[in-house]
């Protein structure tokens, strides 16, 4: 009976189960067993698969306090996703949970939703989607919820959440629009007010349309009951008032998170006070107080994982205050504590710009470069910062190179002029130095040797029984003395290293102190003819190895001098055109002009001086300057700029780039001959310009189709060789290293093996009627001949030749038979075209061209 009543019981309670389960009842029962699966089975696993997710996407998000923070912390790529299928796992798994409750639990009855979880599985399933970054499945789940279950509790947030969706597709006027609409037409407060201010917030940003953001930011700040949103809205204020220049609400704002203090992320706290302190007027404000303020925030321990920050902020303020050598230091100290730290990029470039222009400041433009090559690493490419760094830092190539130059031609030449007693006196000064430095060096190596003795020598206390079965080795059957110097190797190295440094390599004679039994070295010195000479220590410490060495040929001294004015001429103008330093670039051309320089160099620098003196606001150097190069240079071009600065002769005819835009469209029409002429005519007029390099690399180029491949090669050695630093003397030394090689090829290849021919009729070059009327006729001709995809063209072979080339025939059959057609075609015309022809392939035209060898391939029968 209890068996039979157990039974009846289990078949009841299943009974119901079942009943229970059907989605087509509208019964308190139904509805309850759905709803509570609903909500804690399915939507409480999707909701921790959520969480889990976003908790994954923070981790891997970075907040960049250097730029306007998002309203929103989330990063949202550029694409738009528009498939089904999630990249994260944790957000698919979501997404499955919430499809699960609404396919397994959805009760619509009657165009009714009975079961009051749906909208939730709904409002899951878009959110999922939208963290996903799959914004517009995320949309039409929310327009779902909207359209199905318009009276539902969750009705604001759908909104929100649908208006996000929007703004991430890209439509912030219609988030701006639907939520102010909310707004007006519902009774919205709280977290939900927090929530639609915030959102809106970041639309009106995305518009550009600050100040109204500001004021929805500030409702969120209030309303929102979260902490990080309540600092995040905040900060955001604190920086939207920065750069409105309102420091005092800025402050009140960053005053806010301050108090809030562990109440919030701990980057929320310290960049507000640092932001704060951005806002220090050093000229008003206690100074004194402000140093220990931040001192303070150095040395509070909890602040360590932001010390690179905050050294950054202390080296700015020193710098400030023109403390270099602090900032300096505290700069350093940043980068080192970013290193240990997260290794923020964008704080490593602001450190290492500022360092690089610090170096750059004081003329050490090598350790500038070196930190602007750093600064160029921790940059994202492609961005305006970037290309305005890297600009800086090629111009700087240039300022390396010709201030090498400088410095070393104006010690030479100072030397030069010392009386023999002085350059002694000079000599011996630095030969102290040398001295100082070498036996600091012979310490060092010394006390390495000693110490490696002692260890091999404690080695083989510690460990006897091995050493002892060790041939040879000291303590063995040798009987030999460890502390003998030749059974040291380090130590005989560094015996032998010693003398060859102060003998140099002697043979083993007798006398072999004397010079003439010094054997080869890799000691070497170069003299004054180019020839490499042994030098020995004993002669780095002698005056007269050094007075040898300095020039004493007018001809080598008149060039160093030249070289040394050419520098200084091209250190002004990139000083000036490049880096916008008017007072280095003045105090260069001053001191080229106190120099007698070449003539060709007189007169732009006395027009580029007259120009920086009107950058530079000193007008009366400026007119000194103008009236000075009118009166002494009266028939030069910059003389009539400055005579008459609106002339049209003064824009146009006389401008170096309008003479070399005409000569550029000479050179395509192949007017090769008097492309060469006219730009060595240029060259003179124009000498000094920047534009000169131009003018070279074009003339190289007219050179090469006139006169062949290597003819070109030494017109373009000559561009790389004298302009290295320049974009043509940097784009010529490309072509001598990539694309030359690539030419040298004069061998011509088999006519069957090529794809393309061409008929040539070779004509005189001074036949200029000739070669119009020809191609005239041939035109004509070409237009009734079966062949649709041939063309004509006149090209220059040399001064002597032109040829008229029929292109677009694709076997020499073609081209052979094209030539015959031609001949026969009197039969239909008065007369036909005979004129002498020969056939070649496309590839080998290549070469004649190049190596000018048409009389190589045409051979005489």
């Amino acid at each position: 009976m209890k068996t039979f009543t157990k039974a009846t019981i289990v078949v009841f309670l299943l009974a119901i189960i079942a009943q229970s389960c059907s989605r087509k009842k509208d019964t308190f029962i139904n509805r309850a067993w759905h709803s509570v699966g609903t909500e804690y089975n399915i939507l409480f696993n999707g909701e921790v698969a959520l969480q889990q997710g976003l908790e994954s996407v923070n981790n891997a998000y970075t907040e960049n306090f250097w730029e306007l923070l998002p309203v929103e912390r989330f990063e949202a790529k550029d694409e738009v996703r528009l498939g089904n299928k999630a990249e994260n796992s944790d957000f698919e798994r979501a997404e499955e949970k919430a499809t699960k409750a609404i396919q397994m639990h959805s009760m619509t009855i009657e165009g009714k939703e009975k079961n009051p979880q749906i909208d939730e599985a709904f409002l899951l399933l878009g959110k999922s989607r939208y963290y996903d970054q799959r914004f517009v499945p995320a949309l039409a789940a929310f327009n779902n919820i909207l359209n199905r279950y318009p009276s539902s509790d969750k009705i604001n947030q759908v909104k929100v959440w649908r208006e996000k969706s929007n703004l991430r597709l890209g439509n912030p006027e219609l988030t701006i629009k639907n939520l102010k609409r909310h707004l007006k037409q519902e009774d919205v407060e709280g977290q939900d007010l927090a929530d639609i201010t915030a959102v809106l917030a970041d639309a009106y940003l995305a518009i550009k349309e600050k100040d109204t953001a500001l004021a929805y930011l500030g409702t969120a700040a209030v309303e929102t009951k979260i902490d990080a949103q309540k600092a995040r809205y905040n900060f955001i204020r604190g920086q939207l008032y920065d750069e409105f220049g309102k420091k005092d609400s800025a402050n009140m704002a960053y005053d806010i998170i301050i108090e809030m203090h562990r109440k919030i992320p701990r980057a929320f706290y310290i960049n507000s006070h640092l932001a704060k302190s951005n806002n220090f007027d050093a000229d008003t404000g206690n100074k004194l107080e402000f140093v220990e303020y931040l001192t303070e925030l150095e040395e509070n321990r909890e602040n360590r994982s932001f010390l690179d920050k905050i050294y950054h902020r202390i080296a700015r303020y020193y710098q400030a205050e023109s403390s270099d050598s602090l900032a300096e230091a505290y700069y350093n100290k940043s980068i080192a504590s970013n290193k240990a730290l997260n290794g923020d990029q964008v704080l490593f470039a602001k450190n290492y710009l500022t360092l690089g222009d610090m170096y750059f400041d004081r003329t050490e433009y090598k350790i500038a470069g070196a930190y602007y090559d750093s600064t160029l690493t921790n940059m994202v490419e492609k961005t305006k910062p970037y290309r305005v760094v890297d600009k800086k830092r090629k111009n700087l190539n240039d300022v390396i190179y010709y201030e090498g130059i400088a410095r070393a031609n104006d010690s030479v030449l100072n030397l030069i002029k010392l009386p023999k007693e002085e350059q002694i006196a000079l000599f011996n000064k630095y030969i102290k130095e040398l001295k100082i430095k070498d036996s600091i060096a012979a310490a060092y190596i010394k006390s390495k040797t000693v110490r490696n003795v002692n260890v091999k020598q404690n080695t083989a206390g510690f460990r006897p029984q091995l050493r002892a079965n060790l041939p040879g080795a000291p303590g063995t059957t040798n009987n030999n003395n460890s502390d003998f110097y030749f059974y040291n190797q380090t130590a005989s190295s560094y015996g032998r290293n010693e003398f060859l440094k102060l003998w140099g390599e002697r043979k083993s004679q007798d006398n072999w102190r004397l010079s003439n039994s010094r054997a080869n070295t890799n000691n070497f010195d170069v003299n004054q003819k180019g020839e490499v000479e042994n030098v020995t220590q004993l002669e780095l410490y002698e005056p007269e190895f050094y007075i040898k060495k300095l020039p004493t040929d007018k001809v080598v001294i008149d060039s160093i001098f030249k070289e040394r004015n050419f520098a200084y001429y091209q250190l002004g103008l990139i000083y000036k055109e490049n880096f916008k330093e008017y007072e280095l670039a003045k105090d260069k051309l001053e001191n080229l002009l106190k120099s007698n320089p070449e003539e060709r160099l007189i007169i732009p620098s006395k027009y580029n001086l007259f120009k920086i003196y009107e950058l530079l606001g000193q007008t009366d150097e400026a007119e000194i300057a103008k009236n000075k190069l009118i009166a002494e240079h009266p028939d030069s071009r910059y003389a009539e700029i400055l005579r008459n600065p609106n002339s049209q002769l003064a824009k146009d005819q006389n401008n170096p780039e309008t003479v070399y835009e005409n000569l550029y469209r000479q050179f395509e029409s192949q007017e090769y001959a008097a492309v060469i002429a006219s730009t060595e005519e240029n060259l003179k007029r124009f000498e000094g310009d920047g534009f000169v390099p131009k003018f070279e690399i074009l003339k190289a180029s007219a050179i090469g189709r006139l006169k062949g491949v290597d003819a070109y090669k030494e017109a373009v050695n000559y561009v790389a060789l004298t302009y290295p630093n320049s974009e043509e003397g940097k784009r010529a030394q490309e072509i001598l290293k990539d694309a030359l090689p690539l030419m040298t090829n004069k061998e011509f290849f088999p006519e069957d093996e090529g794809n393309s021919f061409h008929v040539v009729y070779e004509f005189d070059s001074t036949d200029k009627e000739g070669i119009k009327s020809f191609t005239e006729e041939l035109t004509k001709v070409m237009e009734r001949l079966p062949y649709p995809d041939i063309s004509l063209s006149t090209d220059v072979y040399d001064e002597n030749t032109t040829f008229v080339i029929v292109h677009g025939l694709k076997y020499i059959t073609s081209a052979l038979g094209f030539g015959l057609t031609l001949q026969d075609y009197k039969e239909e015309r008065t007369k036909g075209i005979t004129k002498k022809y020969f056939t070649i392939s496309s590839a080998n035209y290549t070469i004649i061209q190049r190596h000018k060898n048409l009389t190589e391939y045409i051979k005489p029968e």
